[in-house]
C-alpha cells in the first residue's frame, strides 16, 4: 500500500522482481476468483446464505487482481499524475480491503447465527436480508475508502507546484493519521477482534452442545459436527486474511508513530514483502475452498473439464437449498 516510500532504494532488478511477482499474483487472483464465482453460478447447491457473502468476497479479490495490482505497478514506476488521479488510485485498495474484511465479518455473523439460533435461522437470514447486507458492505467500504477524496489528504502540505501534478506516491497523497487512526484501528483491527470473538463463541457453542450429549440425537449430532468443520474452514480464511494484512498495518503504525523507521536498511524490503503478502491474500481463498469444501472442489473440476478441457458436458445438480454445513468436506 505504501510501496512508493521504498522506491528510491530499490535497484532495477529489485523493481523488476516486484513487478514479476505482482503480475503472477494478479493472474492467480483473477483466475481463482472467477472460478469461485463461476462455481457458485453453475452449482445450485452453492447458491445459499454464506455463499452469497463468499461471492462478495470473491468480487473484492477479483477487483484487486484486475485493478489494484496493475495500479500498484504503475505507482512503483513513479509516474507523474494529477493529484486526484493518484489519490483515487490509492483509495481503491482501501475500498477493496474494507469490502473484503466486512464480507468476512458478515460471514462470521452468519455462521454465529447458524449455531446460536439453528431453529429460527432460515426465518431470520432471508435472501432479501442477505442482499441488503451485501449492499451495506460495499456502500460502507466505498464511503470509508473515499474519505481522503473529500479532504482528509496531504494536498495542503504539498508545495504549490505539486498540488496539481506530482510523482504518484502513497504517502504524498494519503495521510498516515487517516490510515492508522481511522482505517487501520476502526476498519481492520476492530472487525478482526469482533470476528475473533464470534469464532471463539461459535466453537464454544458447538462444543457445549456436543458435550451435553445432543450428539446422541442423530440429526443434531450431524448438524453440529458439520458446523464444526465449516467453522474450521472459514476461520482458516480469516486467519490467512489477518496474517496477510497485519504486517502492512503494523508498518503503517510504525511510520506514523516512529517515522525514523523508514531510515532503516531493512524497512524497504520489509515493506515490499508486506505489500506482496497483502495482495497475495486475494489469490488464497479459492485454494482454501478447493481443499476444504468438497462441493467447491467438484465444481472446479467440472468447470475445468467442461469449459476449459472440453472433456465432458457439465451436468446440473438438482435445484435445492442446502446449508454450508451440508457441503463441507467430510
Amino acid at each position: 500500500m505504501s510501496l512508493d516510500m521504498a522506491n528510491q532504494t530499490f535497484s532495477d532488478d529489485y523493481s523488476k522482481t516486484y513487478i514479476a511477482v505482482e503480475t503472477v499474483i494478479g493472474i492467480l487472483a483473477v483466475l481463482g476468483n472467477i472460478l469461485v464465482i463461476w462455481a457458485v453460478k453453475l452449482n445450485p447447491s452453492l447458491q445459499n446464505t454464506t455463499f452469497f457473502f463468499i461471492v462478495s468476497l470473491a468480487f473484492a479479490d477479483l477487483a484487486v487482481g484486475v485493478l489494484v495490482m496493475p495500479l500498484a505497478i504503475v505507482v512503483s514506476l513513479g509516474k507523474h499524475l494529477h493529484f486526484h488521479s493518484c489519490l483515487f488510485m490509492c483509495c481503491l485498495l482501501i475500498i477493496l480491503t474494507n469490502a473484503s474484511i466486512l464480507s468476512l465479518l458478515a460471514i462470521s455473523i452468519d455462521r454465529y447465527l447458524r449455531v446460536k439460533i439453528p431453529t429460527r435461522y432460515k426465518a431470520v437470514i432471508t435472501t432479501r436480508r442477505i442482499c441488503v447486507s451485501i449492499w451495506c458492505v460495499w456502500i460502507v467500504s466505498l464511503i470509508v475508502g473515499l474519505v481522503p477524496m473529500f479532504g482528509w489528504n496531504n494536498r495542503s502540505t504539498l508545495q504549490e507546484e505539486e498540488k496539481n501534478y506530482l510523482k504518484c506516491k502513497f504517502e504524498n497523497v494519503i495521510r498516515m493519521d487517516y490510515m492508522v487512526y481511522f482505517n487501520t484501528f476502526g476498519w481492520v483491527f476492530l472487525p478482526l477482534l469482533i470476528m475473533l470473538a464470534l469464532y471463539i463463541e461459535i466453537f464454544y457453542l458447538i462444543r457445549k452442545h456436543l458435550a451435553k450429549g445432543k450428539s446422541n440425537v442423530k440429526g443434531k449430532g450431524m448438524f453440529y459436527g458439520k458446523e464444526y468443520k465449516t467453522a474450521k474452514s472459514l476461520s482458516l480464511v480469516l486467519l490467512l486474511f489477518a496474517l496477510s494484512w497485519l504486517p502492512l498495518s503494523v508498518l503503517n503504525c510504525l511510520i506514523l508513530f516512529k517515522p525514523s523507521v523508514k531510515d532503516s536498511s531493512v524497512f524497504p524490503p520489509a515493506l515490499l514483502i508486506a505489500i506482496l503478502l497483502s495482495h497475495a491474500n486475494s489469490a488464497m481463498n479459492p485454494i482454501i475452498y478447493a481443499f476444504k469444501i468438497k462441493k467447491f472442489k467438484d465444481s472446479y473440476i467440472q468447470i475445468i473439464r467442461s469449459y476449459i478441457l472440453h472433456r465432458v458436458m457439465l451436468t446440473e445438480s438438482p435445484s435445492s437449498e442446502h446449508t454450508l454445513d451440508e457441503i463441507s468436506q467430510e
